[in-house]
């Protein structure tokens, strides 16, 4: 079973490797990193969408199903338990979802592979001179990849206990900004004025600790299911300040739906798990909308801008309407889309107002 999956995650790999093969572009090292970000991105999405259908557990073994390396192999398993509980968690459709979420993973597990093996060669044959080669960031993608693929191990071993989960989305996060940073410093960018990128950096890095924390806790209500906990809006069950339970809410090591002294989670805890993340979302709304409206002042800094104003807008308005529509999937996935794009925008503005504004002191001297 091991050596077919590793098949599948090197089958999955090979379509994105040839295409940096046969492309045109003279810097393919690069382009690799790009490519792998963009595969991330789309693991993000992908991950988003295998929770919100509730197909965590269409395997309910790691890493094959039912020890088999695919659901084709598995069917019978997976038809008995699909018969005894039809709407249960282990259905075929479920399986094939939350194995090609695997196999998408492990195709790039096999890309980080390839770039650190690429990165570690290029910089011996250079004689640890060509700092664009060093292999410190592949080195540490490939030690991030292998925590993610332990929590995703641990999701399924420990039946989705919300804190797990709930990591496992925030290092995809992590994974998904390191190759955004790395993308950022292989590529070219415009110098930057000194003075005006200085006013920006405290901004931008508080605008990205503020996100950070919106993610946790928009990870928080998905694993918990609190999403539909408030049915309306701006007010939560028609008040400002609805019944809520924080204690048992934000209470870490738990089973999923149960408090830690094992009774079933009240909905008022839900409730409060839901208020928390749409109280701090105003918080990160206007932050990022302030750090992209003055970066909108600033040569070289206004397609980000622009970019990040258009995602808030995104993000603020797609999480009204799965409130006001009642969570339906392709929103809520689209959503979570969102999340991973501001993360990506911040990490580029963050990276140029530190980088570019010093090529530009450098050009000046």
């Amino acid at each position: 079973m091991l050596i077919q999956l590793a098949v599948m995650g090197m089958l999955a790999a090979l379509l994105p490797l040839a295409t940096v093969w046969v492309s045109s572009d003279e810097d393919k090292y690069r382009k690799l990193v790009w490519v792998m970000l963009f595969l991330t991105f789309d693991l993000i999405m992908f991950g988003a969408f295998t929770r919100l259908t509730d197909s965590g557990l269409g395997c309910p073994d790691w890493p094959g199903c039912y020890g088999q390396a695919n659901p084709l192999q598995a069917h019978a398993n997976i038809s008995a338990a699909e018969a005894a509980m039809p709407t249960g968690p282990v259905t075929v459709m479920k399986a094939w979802i939350e194995m090609i979420h695997r196999y998408l993973a492990m195709g790039i597990g096999v890309l980080i592979i390839a770039l650190m093996v690429i990165s570690w060669r290029r910089w011996l044959q250079s004689g640890r001179k060509a700092a664009k080669f060093s292999p410190l960031f592949p080195t540490l993608l490939f030690a991030f990849v292998c925590l993610q693929g332990a929590f995703g191990a641990w999701t399924i071993t420990m039946k989705l206990q919300p804190v797990i989960v709930t990591t496992h989305l925030l290092l995809g996060m992590v994974l998904l900004a390191l190759m955004a940073w790395l993308g950022a410093h292989l590529s070219e960018h415009p110098p930057l004025p000194q003075s005006a990128a200085a006013a920006l950096r405290m901004p931008a890095m508080l605008a990205a600790a503020l996100l950070a924390v919106q993610i946790a806790l928009g990870g928080w209500v998905s694993t918990n299911y609190a999403t539909l906990a408030c049915q309306d809006f701006p007010l939560c069950q028609g008040t400002l300040w609805p019944p809520m339970d924080f204690a048992n809410g934000f209470t870490l090591w738990r089973n999923l739906g149960m408090t830690a002294q094992g009774e079933f989670l009240p909905f008022s805890a839900l409730t409060a798990i839901h208020w928390t993340h749409r109280f701090f979302a105003f918080a990160v709304v206007a932050l990022v909308a302030w750090v992209a409206f003055r970066a909108l002042k600033v040569e070289g800094l206004r397609k980000t801008a622009r970019w990040l104003l258009a995602i808030i807008a995104l993000q603020f308005t797609t999480g009204v309407s799965t409130v006001f529509l009642n969570f339906p999937l392709a929103l809520a996935v689209v959503h979570n889309g969102g999340a991973a794009l501001l993360v990506l925008l911040l990490v580029m503005l963050n990276y140029k107002v530190r980088f570019a504004a010093g090529a530009a002191q450098e050009a000046v001297r």
